[in-house]
């Protein structure tokens, strides 16, 4: 038993319910997954578990905008499942899309690197800051998929050039939605010299609900 499981005791990331590491059993039978985990577009192949959508969306909203950093862990094993599974052996190296300075500094964490380190750490090794995003940009929820597009253009940097030539890369990120995010991200990593990048996502939204996603 942890030490800090005294104090801290471990709740599901989804209901709360204490004692449970991840997703209790209850959850587990009533997400609202994926019928197919594997979702395409610009951005190229992305694993993605679960539709934003229902409890889903309410515990997501809560790791992101309201401080639940400590749901990182179960989340982080839910999208490493998918990633196993949808893309496994076709990357070596794991990043995310990162939040502005600005962002992180508001909410105190970025929450696509909580997760790229949380998966990592079921694959015993640790992800590598690849991207910056150079300029602060408003939230994409709302704008349509070309305004998406137009917000994220030139908004990120390959800050790693020497670990990126030829490698083949996983970029990480919360929710995937019009892909406007992801398909700058995966742009700016293969201009910098990466093999082939793939994409892992905890949610999925659909572009008529905008939700708070990229």
């Amino acid at each position: 038993m942890n030490p800090l499981d005294v104090f801290f005791p471990p709740r599901c990331v989804f209901c709360g319910a204490r004692g449970v590491r991840g997703t209790c059993a209850s959850c587990a039978a009533r997400l609202p997954r994926q019928p197919k985990q594997r979702r395409e577009g610009t951005f190229g192949v992305c694993a993605v578990p679960l539709r934003y959508e229902g409890r889903a969306r309410e515990a997501i909203l809560r790791f992101k905008f309201r401080g639940g950093r400590g749901a990182a862990e179960g989340f982080g094993a839910l999208l490493a499942q998918a990633a196993a599974e949808e893309l496994g052996g076709t990357f070596e190296v794991v990043t995310w899309a990162p939040v502005s300075r600005r962002r992180e500094r508001e909410r105190g964490y970025d929450q696509s690197f909580l997760l790229a380190r949380a998966a990592c750490r079921l694959w015993d090794t640790a992800p590598a800051r690849l991207l910056v995003k150079r300029r602060h940009t408003p939230p994409q929820s709302g704008l349509s998929a070309a305004e998406r597009r137009a917000n994220v253009l030139g908004a990120y940097e390959a800050c790693a050039p020497e670990r990126l030539q030829n490698a083949r890369v996983l970029l990480v990120d919360d929710i995937v939605t019009s892909g406007a995010t992801l398909t700058e991200c995966v742009r700016v990593l293969r201009d910098a010299g990466a093999a082939s990048v793939v994409c892992a996502c905890l949610a999925s939204a659909s572009t008529e609900k905008r939700g708070n996603a990229g």
